[in-house]
């Protein structure tokens, strides 16, 4: 008699792949839409997204030192600390080596060095190491660098180089650029602290520690092995003598404070969502060298929907062709672009050596609203507890929820998610859970509710539109933090307004997802897609995109039953610091039976300096570490709710589906019946790890599954 595998074996497949079952099967039940599939490749991109080696993520760069000055002397630089001290480099008290760290209150990638900077300064104090930090920034005031002395823990002479004589003397790219001297101040390493923090990525500890080698290097009277780096920061901006402008010159207060207010101020603001504020004349002249770099590579303002050539509303009128940014804002109710008048007048403005122009012509400061933006909310929900945040690293989702204490159902026509503290809170999901939600239908709550992104806390919708709440719902919250230099707590909230009468559409979300993805160590562009048929016609109102930090490019598209396809949105550079929600002016038609595909590439190779690890093929997961391959949609339906009615509040309002079964999600054929070539197309990536019980659970030996088979594995027996 053959033995069977013992139950812990079968729980572990059981395990592996329900937790995919379970996000199919809440597709199907929340929306009864049917998937059409999913598919894999590794191999080359569409046009649009061949150019991968995106300039969104920013790691340090090896550099031949010899043009970066290192071997030359550097003289005996005279300076004044913040505590009105003055010394020279000559009369430090380090005798075997100096650091020259640059650094900043504003640069959020100064912040997250700053703890660093203070423990290779510790660890080094007591071996003839000297630290001098120069700040070049003069919109940071004294009152302000003391504080961040005192927070931080810095121990060696804080410098604010407000004329920029030593940053010019050693020619300094970026306020994140370090500087190592050996006893006779001759400069052997400039460039990267370490690699942990860079344009578009951080990581839990770094891979390569740059300074440190360089210093140990010097006390053991070697060269190091690295003498130079590129050194991702806010770049240096140095102005000539302070020119006087033209009459018909663009200066800050009569164009560029204009357009930083429309296109800026939203998030670069004190107590904003980052810590580098732009409201003023003196902060951006300090940053102009930053905003020069942004707009250059395209990651300022954060929008990266390409053209979409094919849309009837985005190609001409009758006055002629329109521009892209002037196709995005007919499509695109939120787009961020800035137009052409608006680039070249910043690039210019920067070239020009920053004219600050005539005050009286500076616009009216713009306002921001002290609390709510939705108005005063008809309920708060908030964390029953504040969230621990570390100075440092990388921090894995984290899920809070919240008991709603409704007394009857609700219709939400505003929702405003507003962390506690905006520094950290990279972005936010709620989910709303059923009242009385067993296990599974908690865990099959995938499609979110409401959303916080930078520069996006809030969904208002228009009369006749809103969502709905059940009584007794369970808010659940999914947190992305980000850390930034020093340990705070988070306890966010939620504010809902809830609507007059009942709507005329409910507004949904839907998700194309594919869990069964698994993307190759090291490959560089590996594609994956999924697909839904439409069962109805529907209106979608817009898109969010989710990868990780291995997505690099997605793309939606539309075809239709008669065969026509569109491209709905084009993402040709995806990333993941900016979890964009992309939505229409005008409510776009799907015809029913139509297919929406999701599709995305992924870099998983050593290239991609988000990477945590490129030597392992990755699968499916919550956290970062982990993959995501989900197109999630907006769309909106007739209300057909009944009174009283408390089904899924992420899903249909009809009576609530039948659970679908594995065999459902993996059935090509529709026959009620699963076989091995069935297995091999929906399950790509886990064919040979599935069929190794598929004959285990063909009990009539008949080379199928029928459906008691299959539900013995949906039971786990």
């Amino acid at each position: 008699m053959k033995l069977l595998p013992g139950a812990g074996k079968l729980n572990r497949l059981h395990g592996t792949i329900q937790t995919f079952a379970y996000i199919l099967s809440s597709l199907v039940m929340s929306t009864q839409w049917s998937s059409s599939g999913w598919a894999e490749e590794t191999g080359t991109s569409p046009l649009s997204t061949t150019g991968l080696e995106s300039p969104l993520r920013q790691a340090p760069r090896v550099l031949s030192p010899k043009p970066l000055g290192v071997g030359r002397s550097i003289p005996d630089l005279a300076f004044t600390d913040i505590h009105g001290k003055q010394g020279t480099l000559s009369k430090l008290p380090g005798d075997q080596a100096t650091v020259l760290a640059m650094t900043g209150t504003g640069c959020p990638l100064c912040k997250k060095y700053a703890p660093t900077l203070v423990d290779l300064e510790r660890r080094y104090q007591d071996r003839g190491v000297s630290f001098v930090f120069l700040n070049p920034n003069e919109s940071e005031s004294i009152e302000r660098l003391q504080t961040e002395l005192k927070n931080k823990g810095f121990t060696g002479r804080y410098v604010r180089d407000d004329e920029e004589s030593i940053t010019r003397s050693l020619d300094v790219k970026t306020t994140t650029e370090v500087f190592v001297l050996d006893k006779n101040r001759t400069l052997v390493y400039r460039g990267a602290v370490d690699d942990q923090y860079g344009f578009g990525y951080s990581l839990d500890a770094p891979r390569e520690t740059y300074l440190a080698d360089a210093i140990d290097a010097v006390l053991d009277d070697r060269q190091p092995v690295i003498q130079a780096t590129s050194s991702p920061g806010c770049e240096m901006f140095y102005q000539t003598d302070r020119p006087e402008p033209r009459a018909t010159e663009v200066t800050y207060h009569n164009r560029i404070s204009r357009i930083l207010q429309r296109h800026c101020v939203e998030c670069h603001q004190d107590g904003g969502v980052t810590p580098m504020s732009l409201t003023n004349y003196e902060e951006v002249r300090d940053y102009a060298g930053m905003i020069r770099s942004v707009i250059d590579r395209g990651v300022m303002p954060p929008w990266f929907a390409a053209p979409n050539e094919t849309s009837s509303q985005a190609e001409t009128t009758k006055e002629g062709s329109l521009s892209s940014r002037e196709r995005h804002a007919l499509l695109w109710a939120n787009e961020r672009m800035l137009d052409d008048s608006e680039r070249v007048d910043l690039m210019s403005w920067v070239e020009a050596d920053a004219p600050e122009g005539d005050p009286a012509d500076a616009p009216e400061p713009r306002s921001f609203v002290d609390g709510w933006m939705i108005g005063k909310p008809d309920a708060v929900f908030e964390f029953p507890q504040a969230i621990p945040i570390k100075a440092t690293g990388i921090l894995n989702y984290k899920t809070v929820t919240i008991e709603t204490d409704l007394d009857q159902d609700r219709w939400i026509q505003a929702i405003e998610i507003v962390p506690g503290d905006r520094r950290v809170v990279h972005h936010a999901l709620a989910f709303v859970l059923p009242p009385n939600a067993n296990r599974s239908e908690r865990r099959e709550a995938i499609d979110y509710w409401g959303i916080y992104v930078p520069g996006n806390s809030t969904q208002v919708y228009p009369p006749g539109y809103a969502r709905y709440l059940p009584k007794g719902s369970t808010l659940k919250f999914q947190m992305h933090y980000t850390t930034m230099g020093e340990a705070t707590e988070d306890k966010t909230k939620i504010g809902l307004i809830f609507a007059d009468s009942p709507p005329k559409y409910e507004v949904k979300t839907a998700n194309i997802t594919n869990p069964y993805l698994s993307i190759p160590a090291g490959a560089e562009r590996h594609k994956v897609d999924a697909s839904i048929r439409v069962p109805s016609d529907i209106q979608l109102i817009g898109y969010l995109p989710h990868h990780h930090l291995r997505g690099t490019a997605c793309r939606y598209e539309l075809t239709t039953v008669d065969g026509d396809s569109e491209v709905l949105l084009d993402i040709p550079r995806y990333d993941f610091n900016w979890q964009l929600f992309y939505r229409y002016t005008e409510p776009k038609l799907i015809p029913k039976g139509s297919r929406l595909t999701f599709t995305g590439w992924y870099d998983n190779s050593t290239n991609n300096p988000s990477n945590p690890d490129a030597t392992r093929s990755v699968r499916w997961g919550e956290q970062t570490f982990e993959e995501m391959h989900v197109g999630y949609i907006e769309y909106i339906v007739p209300n057909n709710r009944t009174v009283a009615d408390s089904t899924n509040a992420n899903g249909d309002a009809s009576a609530k589906p039948p659970r679908a079964t594995f065999l459902d999600l993996l059935d090509v054929n529709g026959d009620g019946e699963l076989t091995k070539d069935e297995v091999r197309e929906r399950m790509p990536s886990r064919t040979e790890s599935v069929l190794r019980f598929f004959d285990m659970l063909d009990r009539n030996r008949d080379g199928k599954l029928d459906k008691e088979e299959a539900a013995r594995l949906q039971r786990g027996r």
